[in-house]
């Protein structure tokens, strides 16, 4: 879009699909609306919401592909590419002026602890991170979708493009509380980090949108799975999650799914009527089913006295390792003491029993249940049960 057509979309009329698919003509009202689709320039209407109310954005703005000829297969079809108005600019620089607008807009709405997702390509990524850098935006990692069935490149002159990349990123250098479920992420890739190539199908099948003539809706519909990672990673339920290139509403449809609030953006009619039908027809999942287990950091910390004080167990008990090679006695202040006279923290007390310079005395000793070693940290964990449950 050339700085002109930005201009003219402002002057529009900006309309408002509600929640029930109706429109209604007129400004935005101020603030931040949820579960709204917003439709005209992003950029204008993002100054009509209230600061700092967005916990999470994603962004899949346009790519500026700048396509010069049709592209064929070698039957000699034409494949459908990405051709439309809104992807297109005049220059280089129009684009950098455009991107750095709607950027210093998204910037604005977020919450301090907030992130942004930006998605694209090798045409437009790159001058995206250095706007990003620019103004500001603390880049947390690039993540690389690697596409099990991509488009093949049919002259064959070039590697096939299999991937789209991911800038992630906080609002500024001093967020240090951003949302970011590890735990959780480790716990569904099977115990390990989950890392930041992300090996996803592209939009196919029933979830890809298409028109009464089986043509594609939208041209660029992103698959559901990949903002399903990016919302459980980056978000809680009831967190309001925006992206001002809505498109066919992906991001909206899988928000209400996992219980979270949306707010799109979108200037496209078609493109924001097919995402309301679309996002109507999704049922949320039960509250179970989304809600964060407790981590290791959000629980309250809890000190080997409790316990001892709470008679789980007992003072003059002999802890040991799991093999059994080391032996602690239990104190009645909730130390520990070894051999020599030496006495300490459980994590102290491991470390020299180990000749380690730390331990995690929680995890290393263990105490006799039942004829059999469990480690203290089940005790620990019946202190959190009992703190939950006086709430």
């Amino acid at each position: 879009m050339s700085s002109a057509r930005v201009g003219a979309a402002r002057l529009s009329t900006q309309i408002k699909v509600t929640r029930t698919g109706s429109t209604i003509a007129g400004p935005t009202r101020a603030g931040s609306p949820r579960n709204h689709i917003l439709r005209g320039d992003c950029a204008a209407l993002l100054g009509d919401l209230a600061p700092e109310s967005v916990d999470l954005v994603f962004a899949d703005p346009p790519y500026n592909l700048q396509l010069a000829n049709k592209l064929t297969r070698p039957d000699q079809s034409v494949v459908d590419a990405v051709d439309d108005d809104w992807d297109k600019f005049d220059s280089f620089n129009d684009y950098d002026a455009f991107t750095r607008e709607w950027l210093a807009a998204v910037r604005r709405v977020m919450k301090p602890q907030a992130t942004v997702f930006v998605i694209g390509s090798y045409h437009n990524i790159f001058r995206v991170g250095a706007i990003m850098q620019d103004l500001g935006f603390w880049i947390l990692n690039d993540i690389v979708w690697r596409k099990n069935n991509p488009m093949p490149n049919f002259r064959g002159r070039r590697f096939t493009n299999a991937h789209e990349t991911m800038i992630w990123a906080a609002r500024d250098s001093g967020a240090k509380h951003y949302t970011f479920n590890y735990e959780a992420l480790k716990a569904a890739n099977e115990d390990c980090q989950m890392r930041s190539d992300w090996l996803l199908p592209i939009c196919t099948g029933n979830e890809r949108l298409k028109d009464e003539a089986g043509r594609k809706t939208h041209p660029t519909q992103k698959p559901e799975s990949l903002l399903a990672r990016i919302i459980l990673a980056a978000s809680n339920p009831g967190d309001l999650v925006l992206d001002p290139f809505f498109g066919s509403g992906t991001t909206g449809a899988v928000a209400k799914r996992l219980r979270r609030d949306y707010l799109g953006i979108e200037r496209e009619a078609a493109y924001a009527e097919a995402a309301q039908a679309r996002i109507q027809a999704v049922e949320p999942l039960g509250a179970e089913a989304v809600a964060l287990a407790p981590t290791r950091r959000s629980e309250p910390r809890v000190p080997f006295a409790s316990v001892v004080e709470a008679g789980l167990i007992a003072p003059g008990a002999v802890l040991t390792d799991a093999k059994r090679r080391h032996k602690a006695l239990v104190r009645a202040d909730g130390a520990l003491g070894i051999t020599g006279g030496i006495v300490g923290s459980i994590h102290r007390i491991g470390a020299l029993a180990q000749g380690l310079p730390a331990c995690n005395g929680w995890t290393f000793w263990h105490y006799e249940r039942e004829g059999a070693l469990a480690p203290i940290d089940d005790l620990r964990s019946q202190v959190r049960a009992q703190m939950r449950a006086a709430e």
